[in-house]
Order: structure tokens, then sequence, then C-alpha cells
């Protein structure tokens, strides 16, 4: 694909895993060095984290940041370091494989109910994750008070 201004790369990330669900992934910076596991609950003997773990954590951090740039955008007083991201991803058994799915649940502390759903709407359009998982990925996303 030919780099344009609309996808100009910011930045790449490169892991390198060996040994699949049970071994171990090292960044090419050596900032993340992890090992890897199959969850007790797959049968597993779990011990380590795992690939859903790890895709979670990064969808929760990508959006967080993102919202807080949408409200920053508007005006609004949304401090990233308060607002909170909990995302599960679910490892699904699908015809011929699997799949993932996620769900969001989201606080946004120092604005109204209405004012954060409409910050999380606006979100999915900016945060990579919710782009990149777009019609891939049946991702839900909730606004939780706290």
């Amino acid at each position: 694909m030919m780099e344009t201004q609309a996808n100009k790369g910011l930045y790449v990330a490169e892991v390198t895993t060996l040994g699949g669900r049970n071994g171990h992934a090292q960044s090419s910076d050596n900032l993340l060095s992890v090992h890897l596991a199959f969850p007790k609950e797959i049968g597993g003997n779990g011990g380590a984290t795992n690939p859903e773990q790890l895709f979670a954590a990064g969808f929760s951090a990508c959006f967080g940041q993102s919202l807080s740039f949408v409200a920053s955008q508007r005006k609004l007083p949304v401090d990233v370091r308060n607002v909170r991201v909990t995302t599960r991803v679910h490892l699904l058994a699908i015809e011929g494989g699997y799949g993932l799915a996620a769900d969001l649940f989201i606080q946004v502390p120092g604005v109204s109910r209405e004012q954060a759903e409409e910050l999380v709407e606006a979100t999915k359009t900016v945060c990579a994750y919710s782009n990149s998982t777009r019609g891939n990925v049946r991702t839900t996303y909730r606004v939780i008070e706290g």
C-alpha cells in the first residue's frame, strides 16, 4: 500500500513470540518481555499472561487516551489520569477456528453521563483499536458510573 498523508505510518511495534501460547514474547526494544500461557479456563496451566489479556490492555489504553483527546477537542474537563476503561476480551470458538469479542466499560469523571456517552461515540472513530476491530470483532461500549 502506498503511504499517503491519510495513512502515514507513525510508529511500528515489533514483538517476536517463540513457543506460541505457551511461549515467550519479546519486543525489539526489550521493554516488553512476557511469558505466555494457556489460561486455566481453557485447559492450560495458567500462571502467565495470554494474548487476550495483552489485547485487552492495548484496547483499554488506546481507548482511554483517545477519549481524553476527543474531550480536549471539545474543551471538556476530562483528565486522562481519571478515565477508567475496563476491557473484557472473549476468545470464541467459531466455525472453522477462533474469534474474539470485546466489551468496554468506560468511566469518565468530570462530565455528565450524556456527555460521557457522546464522548464514547466520538472516540469510536478516533481510537486505532476501535477502527481496526470495526466489522471484524463484536465490540460493545458501555458508560458506567463510578
